[in-house]
């Protein structure tokens, strides 16, 4: 046979196979071509055994590694900085470690990775932690806000001559814990049913609204307070002048209390505390008060500078007393909510959309300047379209927005992100135009990544992360970011989330396509298949799932990752045994004879067959006896009886090293989320 073919069929490169031929016992010069067929055979079975040594003693290596790393002190561990994401090669290089050593720990934790796959920090630390390392983050990140249109924003401002700044109405954003109340107290100030609008009574998007008291006029953005939508929270506090914080007085503080706390706290904004659901039974303002305090939050009544406000908004009680307020709060703060309506308008995109029939809709903040229509806009340097049309919150027409004024406005080439800084420049050549590539979800790229480790890992794929494929289609790109941050958040070495496709809009006919070739599922946030896309669906069996309640998603999802979360090995080294002799085979394997070393071995444990060092098989402790009787365990020193179960033969001076091994399921838990 020739020697080429020959390495072929073992799976070995011909010069590897040549230079290893004389360490298995054979004499085959280095310039041979061809070896006799009852010779080749021979080698196969000697290099078929050599392999399976080699992985032996891997396998053994790997158990015996596992926690060393853990039991160093961390003074003794070897600082290590480590960048947000960099590939296997790098991090092996970064620890002067080789790659396969690399590659064997990230099997360990149950990740498959090749030598250019990217990993992030969270994974990388865990796995440097384990191999004796100290991980520190490096410096520096990727953000995602329009950082020079905010400062746009506030140097137009700030520059304006006294003389040409006006007052202007007060920007207030309501924030606070899921379910205390935000929507029914907006809808109790504006005298409408917004809240039946929304699934679940749980707020899906940013509204801005505005009202009239003693003749001034109040705009409110309504921020959800659900969880999904801390990114869209935040954005709704630099964009407001005023802040009412809702507490159920029947619910006291809650984990997203504290967040709008600390969210207004960082904006300095001045701040009012609506007390709500004073009405129920089970109301303790006192209660909350109390937690209030502890968190800075003194009530004026009590000898503090915080404003309080015991309302109810289901039965309007107090809604008044709490405008009332609000319009003291703006007085007290009227030298900063001021604007210069003569100039070219500019403001803060808070909700975007593609509507079927208008094309993309966004609904803009206007915080400086007049915006009218027929006025080119900018977003991000980029010209992205011209105002055709606006409306107020109400749905009715406008030609011009004047500072606080929120204006939905239809013109857009493409749909802008929430978030984005939209002006109007001073000459339309300053600005460049969308390129034919642009898409409409081209500004949420770096927020649509979602961390994952394999690229095209698929369900069940033994060794590596198991990765629940899935395809996002939502109705409006505040919803599809909120979607996206949340699973964002899911962080486990077992188990992860890759969105292999996002969109606006209607299921389609290609996302199911889409997702029978990539096995995902395919949710729908506030969006339906179209009438072919639902029958190719059924055709191709694949799992269509409709929302209207973000969280609903969510949990979906977990519960999909849930059935995936593998279980954990743990190793428990034994005592050894050394063979003294070896009696005869019997039908479960061979009854030995020898002297248990180290520490006590008992019946069950799992055997490491080594021979002069050299670890050439596996094997099971059936049964321990000494004389005629059995034994619970082997004691160091004893010498007894074992009947091995194994496929190699024990010979006199094999060294047997027992363990026993503990199957333990990984708790699935997600820092950050609470589920519900």
């Amino acid at each position: 046979m020739n020697i080429t073919e020959l390495a072929r069929r073992l799976r070995a490169h011909p010069e590897e196979l040549k230079r290893k031929l004389p360490e298995l016992g054979f004499a085959v010069g280095g310039k041979a071509l061809k070896v006799d067929n009852r010779q080749a055979q021979k080698i196969t079975e000697a290099w078929n055994e050599m392999k399976r040594k080699e992985r032996l003693a891997q396998k053994v290596e790997m158990q015996k590694t596992v926690g060393r790393g853990k039991d160093i002190p961390d003074a003794e561990k070897k600082p290590i900085t480590i960048p947000s994401v960099m590939t296997v090669r790098d991090l092996a290089s970064l620890m002067g470690l080789p790659v396969p050593r690399l590659m064997q720990e990230l099997m360990r934790n149950g990740i498959l990775a090749s030598i250019n796959e990217r990993i992030d920090f969270d994974t990388a630390s865990i796995i440097v932690e384990d191999l004796g390392f100290k991980a520190t983050r490096a410096e520096g990140g990727v953000m995602n806000e329009d950082v020079e249109g905010i400062e746009k924003i506030r140097d137009r401002v700030e520059k304006q001559a006294q003389e040409n700044l006006s007052r202007r109405p007060p920007v207030i954003v309501v924030m606070g814990h899921v379910d205390h109340g935000k929507t029914r107290l907006l809808d109790a100030i504006r005298k409408t049913n917004v809240m039946d609008t929304e699934a679940g009574g749980i707020t899906q998007h940013i509204g801005a609204y505005q009202v009239e008291r003693k003749g001034k006029s109040l705009t409110f953005i309504d921020t959800p307070g659900h969880e999904a939508f801390t990114v869209m929270r935040s954005r709704g506090a630099k964009v407001a002048d005023i802040a009412i914080l809702v507490v159920a007085a029947d619910d006291g503080v809650q984990p997203q209390t504290k967040e709008a706390i600390d969210i207004i706290k960082s904006a300095e904004l001045p701040y009012v505390v609506a007390l709500n659901k004073i009405d129920r039974a089970e109301a303790n303002i006192d209660r909350v008060k109390t937690q209030l305090s502890e968190l800075g939050l003194v009530p004026e009544d009590w000898g503090g500078k915080t404003i309080m406000v015991p309302l109810s908004a289901k039965e309007g009680k107090n809604i008044e007393a709490l405008l009332d307020m609000l319009l003291l709060v703006e007085e007290m703060a009227a030298e900063h909510i001021v604007a210069n309506p003569n100039e070219h308008a500019i403001g803060t995109v808070i909700e975007s959309r593609v509507n079927p029939g208008a094309g993309p809709v966004a609904t803009v903040l206007v915080q400086s300047g007049t915006l009218k229509v027929g006025d080119d806009l900018g977003v991000r340097g980029l010209h992205f379209g011209r105002v055709r049309a606006m409306q107020n919150w109400k749905g009715e027409a406008i030609e011009k927005a004047t500072p606080s004024t929120p204006a939905k406005i239809i013109g857009w080439k493409l749909a802008p992100s929430v978030g984005d800084i939209m002006e109007v420049p001073e000459s339309v050549k300053d600005l460049k135009k969308i390129k034919s590539t642009d898409s409409s979800l081209q500004a949420t790229e770096e927020v649509a990544s979602i961390k994952h480790l394999t690229k095209d890992a698929q369900e069940g794929e033994e060794g590596g992360k198991e990765i629940v494929n899935v395809i996002i289609r939502a109705d409006v790109l505040g919803s599809l970011e909120a979607i996206l941050g949340m699973l964002d958040k899911i962080q486990h070495e077992a188990v992860g989330v890759k969105v292999v496709q996002k969109g606006l809009g209607n299921i389609t006919d290609a996302d199911v396509n889409t997702a029978e070739a990539t096995h995902a599922l395919l949710m729908g946030f506030n969006v339906k298949p179209s009438g072919g896309a639902e029958e190719l669906a059924r055709d191709k069996g694949v799992d269509v799932r409709q929302y209207k309640i973000i969280y609903k998603l969510f949990e979906d999802v977990i519960e999909e990752l849930k059935k995936r979360v593998p279980s954990e090995t743990l190793i428990h080294e034994q005592g050894q045994f050394e063979v003294m002799k070896n009696f005869r085979k019997s039908d479960h394997g061979w009854i030995i004879g020898g002297r248990v070393k180290g520490e006590k071995i008992l019946p069950g444990a799992k055997l490491r067959l080594s021979r002069n060092g050299e670890y050439i098989g596996e094997g099971l402790i059936k049964t321990l006896q000494l004389g005629a009787a059995h034994l619970k365990e082997g004691q160091p020193g004893q010498e007894c009886g074992m009947l091995f179960d194994g496929k190699i033969k024990p010979e006199e001076g094999d060294l047997l090293e027992a363990y026993s091994e503990e199957r333990k399921m990984k708790p699935f838990k997600i820092e950050g989320i609470n589920l519900r």
